[in-house]
């Protein structure tokens, strides 16, 4: 506590080292520039004549000063350090003292007698950055810090040098550090361990010994010298600590002294050949010589030290540097390569296990070797080579490459993924890839979605008239069906990439070589939309049902057939066997989990070309876009546990931004995504407007939360593992439905009181009685069916026209009720979020209500996009109801920042907040700020 008082007492005074001998006894004198009165009882006050710093120049006049010893001064230093009101003088010794203390905390302490034959420990070793540091810090020194005392005014007044100042400053803290009573004890002696003077006077030749051994003032380098004979040379330079830009070769400083070294650079510069002799052997042979300034080097020695010597060196701090007039500028990268071209048949090069040649390119610059140059450069017996009239030095490694040349053949698709990202992986590293040229055009073809050789209209078959964007999406998938890829329609919801796939079919029909039925597999909902769709705008095409009992594929030769992902499950033998000629996967997020039994049965159906649709790519991870990728275009991203390691791993856990641009490289060709917030994309479509609408529980509610808070996070914490995540999840769930009514969460009898309960009902109440009297439509979304139950019955009970759409609603039901909707016959539509979030096109609607939240932004952009998509014309306002102070109020926070990753990474929802631990779940659920 001392230390403290003294540092508040002494704040906004000077501060001095005066060094002493032994260096642990220096002082730190705190003085007042300003001539002001000194703190009493703070240290001990003395008179000393120091050399301070007037307007007419430097002069030495008597300054009251307080003295304290260095090891009671260093703990007052480090606060005034950041203090608000430290003098910078007494500031700079701060931080002059926690240089010290770092210094000595690495071990940083070398043994040495005093001038006046004490034991005496200092700093050191001292690396290049150690000494930079102090440089900079003593360049750094107000002049209030160099007031050193003077014996008698008749000395020549000068400032004492600032380095000089700061290296005895450090000394006396190294000095004190190791010394205690115990020190004393444990050693059995008092040399190098008590705080008194010892006697030392007999060791300075060993001190001198271990300093050198240990602490060097130069470094060394090598300058690599190839004579005419071509006989490679190493000659030595010296460089200095003190002096980085002083270099000087090793036979000018023992030739005669050269100024800026001093008396110890000799032998510090044979120690550091030592040290390096270690790493690399051939340098004992400098040791060896009178003068150790120049080696004599075999060809198989400077193999070895472009091989692994010069690493080993420059790891231990000597640097090489090679003659400008080798040219060093040869550089390995993998080249793909294919003797017979282009080939004629791209589906059946991409999808029929083709191969290319994968081999080692060497290139002087961007020009690659040519074959005869590759050649002398493989059969080259020494570190050298010329090649274009120039000597080029040879790494082994690059020779190496040279004589292996092929590497091995890589499968098409893969060839694209090199091409693509331009790079690919070997051996755990990364390398760059050139392709060969048509590989590269092609390359630059699919990277470019609006690239087309020949413009593709839309077919004289369909009657419509396509919009810009959707024209571009058709020539898009026209081009990457035709070279046998597949892609990813990844449009917003109500763009129109139903439209889009129905011109593809219609012009694949115009090709021999394409044409064929179309296998469409979407949600059951959805089979109706589809029909419709294309007895609109493709009529005349035979559209097939393969859903419900008694189906078959007889006569689905031609033309549109349309299944479930259900029956695909239960019929993917029959499915298998009919020939398609392109195979739709809608509402693809479905087979996102490459494991389900869904994307099993969807692997197994072949076609000449794969097409997924999904406004939602990516909802949880990266995987998900695995799955759908991996199907459209097999092979792109390698297998799921490659992919992962290589790629979502880096991205999701590591925010790897190189990665993540390697993987958009890789993906962009293969997915086209198109948002209506892009400019021209939808310029039609009105306005949206979405707002979060904050309610307060009622009473009932909030003691229900609070309980429930209460009861399961104490089972939590007392659970194992696996009943924790369940319990967890359970707490979830129970806190999301009190949040929706009680009613719900204590599922009461269906005659149970709902008015009153509930502040979300009352403000949906509010709500609906607005835009029914405004002739408005509404959808409200819940992700609990039961919820859409209370809400269907309490809304009859106040003459609210509604119907409800649910998960176990049939598939004729489902369309009756949106022609219903559409019709204006019932003004409010209650939907489950799960069942009814995609797929449907309900424009009459302007409004939207998200009842509670399905905490995936990406999924309730869907739902809105039910309303909020081509064909609607009146303004959208989306309604989210959230429970204030509750895990809603929390989640729709995190949502804000999911949202802007939307398209990248994901959390897994609820699945991750069961990993939180129990303080970070409490502060999650805790009710705040309503009772």
């Amino acid at each position: 506590m001392a230390g403290s008082v003294q540092a508040g007492a002494l704040a906004g005074l000077a501060a001095v080292f005066v060094p002493a001998d032994p260096p642990r006894d220096g002082r730190v004198a705190f003085w007042d520039p300003d001539g002001g009165e000194l703190p009493l009882g703070v240290g001990e006050q003395s008179t000393l004549e120091l050399v301070v710093k007037e307007p007419d120049g430097l002069v030495v006049r008597p300054v009251r000063t307080i003295e304290l010893p260095i090891d009671q001064a260093v703990p007052v230093l480090g606060r005034a350090r950041t203090a608000p009101r430290a003098h910078p003088a007494a500031a700079f010794w701060g931080a002059a003292a926690l240089i010290g203390l770092q210094l000595v905390a690495r071990g940083r302490l070398l043994p040495g007698v005093s001038p006046a034959d004490h034991d005496a420990w200092r700093v050191g070793p001292l690396d290049a950055a150690d000494v930079e540091r102090i440089l900079t810090l003593a360049e750094a020194m107000p002049p209030e810090a160099r007031a050193v005392p003077v014996s008698s005014a008749s000395e020549e007044l000068r400032v004492a040098a600032s380095e000089d100042l700061v290296r005895a400053f450090l000394d006396a803290v190294a000095d004190g550090m190791p010394r205690s009573p115990a020190a004393a004890k444990a050693q059995g002696t008092n040399l190098f361990a008590a705080k008194a003077p010892q006697q030392a006077g007999r060791l300075r030749g060993w001190a001198d010994e271990v300093s050198a051994g240990l602490d060097t003032g130069v470094r060394i380098s090598l300058r690599i010298e190839l004579p005419e004979s071509l006989g490679f040379r190493a000659v030595v330079q010296l460089h200095s600590l003190n002096d980085p830009t002083l270099v000087r070769d090793a036979s000018e400083v023992w030739a005669e002294d050269v100024s800026g070294f001093g008396p110890r650079a000799r032998i510090d510069a044979t120690l550091a050949i030592r040290r390096a002799a270690r790493v690399w052997v051939p340098l004992n042979r400098l040791l060896d010589s009178a003068v150790p300034d120049r080696l004599e080097l075999s060809d198989e020695e400077v193999a070895g030290l472009l091989a692994t010597g010069a690493q080993r060196l420059s790891a231990a701090g000597v640097d090489l540097h090679w003659p400008r007039s080798l040219g060093r500028e040869l550089t390995a990268r993998a080249a793909l390569t294919s003797a017979d071209g282009p080939p004629s048949d791209m589906p059946k090069f991409f999808g029929g296990g083709a191969t290319l040649d994968f081999s080692w390119q060497v290139a002087l610059g961007n020009d690659p070797l040519t074959d005869e140059e590759m050649d002398k450069l493989a059969e080259a017996t020494r570190p050298v080579v010329r090649l274009r009239d120039q000597w080029m030095l040879i790494d082994p490694d690059l020779a190496r490459k040279a004589r292996e040349r092929v590497l091995k053949p890589v499968t098409a698709i893969d060839a694209l993924s090199a091409a693509l990202t331009g790079s690919t992986e070997l051996d755990g590293e990364q390398i760059a890839v050139t392709p060969t040229r048509w590989l590269d055009d092609l390359r630059a073809k699919i990277a470019d979605p609006d690239h087309t050789d020949e413009p593709v209209d839309a077919p004289a078959a369909l009657q419509a008239t396509l919009r810009d964007y959707q024209l571009r999406g058709l020539r898009w998938l026209v081009r990457m069906t035709s070279l046998g890829l597949g892609g990813c329609l990844a449009d917003d919801m109500g763009l129109g990439k139903t439209i889009t796939l129905i011109s593809l079919h219609l012009h694949r029909q115009l090709a021999e070589e394409t044409a064929g039925p179309t296998l469409v597999v979407c949600p059951a909902s959805l089979l109706g939309n589809w029909e419709r769709e294309v007895q609109r705008f493709a009529p005349g095409t035979p559209v097939l049902r393969f859903h419900g009992s008694g189906r078959s594929l007889e006569g689905a030769d031609t033309g549109f057939v349309l299944t479930t992902y259900g029956t695909l499950r239960r019929d993917a033998a029959k499915l298998a066997g009919h020939r398609w000629g392109l195979l739709v996967a809608d509402e693809a997020q479905h087979v996102k989990n490459p494991t389900s039994g869904t994307a099993k049965a969807l692997r197994t159906v072949p076609a000449l070309s794969r097409v997924a649709l999904t406004g939602t790519p990516v909802e949880n991870n990266l995987s998900e876009l695995w799955a759908i990728l991996d199907w459209t275009t097999p092979g792109l991203l390698g297998r799921l546990g490659t992919f992962r390691s290589r790629w979502a791993t880096p991205i999701e856990a590591d925010k790897d931004e190189e990665v993540a641009e390697r993987l958009a490289k890789l993906v962009r060709p293969f997915l086209l995504r198109r948002r209506k917030s892009d400019p021209g994309i939808a310029p039609e479509l009105p306005p949206k407007t979405e707002t979060d609408q904050a309610v307060s529980l009622t009473r009932e509610q909030a003691v229900l939360y609070e309980a429930t808070v209460r009861e399961l996070l104490d089972a939590v914490a007392a659970s194992d593992q696996m009943a924790r995540r369940g319990l967890i999840v359970k707490l979830l769930t129970g806190l999301k439905q009190i949040c929706n009514h009680p009613v719900q969460y204590l599922k009461e009898p269906d005659d149970a009181r709902l008015s009153g309960r509930s502040g979300k009902l009352e403000l949906l109440d509010e709500l609906l009685a607005t835009i029914v009297s405004e002739d408005g439509a509404v959808l409200v979304f819940t992700q609990y069916v039961a919820m859409a139950r209370l809400l269907e019955r309490h809304l009859a009970d106040r003459g609210i026209g509604t119907q409800l759409l649910h998960g176990g609603t049939p598939v004729r039901k489902r369309e009756e009720m949106v022609e219903r909707f559409q019709a204006g016959e019932v003004p409010v539509f209650l939907l489950s979020l799960k069942a009814a979030g995609t797929g449907l096109n309900l424009t009459r609607a302007d409004h939207v209500v998200h009842y509670d939240r399905w905490w995936n932004p990406a999924v309730e952009d869907q739902a809105t996009d039910r309303a909020y998509r081509i064909g609607q014309t009146r303004p959208v306002q989306v309604h989210r109801l959230i429970a204030e102070g509750t895990i809603e109020d929390r989640i729709a926070a995190m949502l804000s920042s999911k949202r802007e990753l939307a398209d990248a990474v994901l959390t897994a929802g609820e699945a991750a907040l069961t990993e939180l631990t129990d303080s970070e779940l409490a502060a999650l659920v805790e009710l705040r700020g309503a009772r």
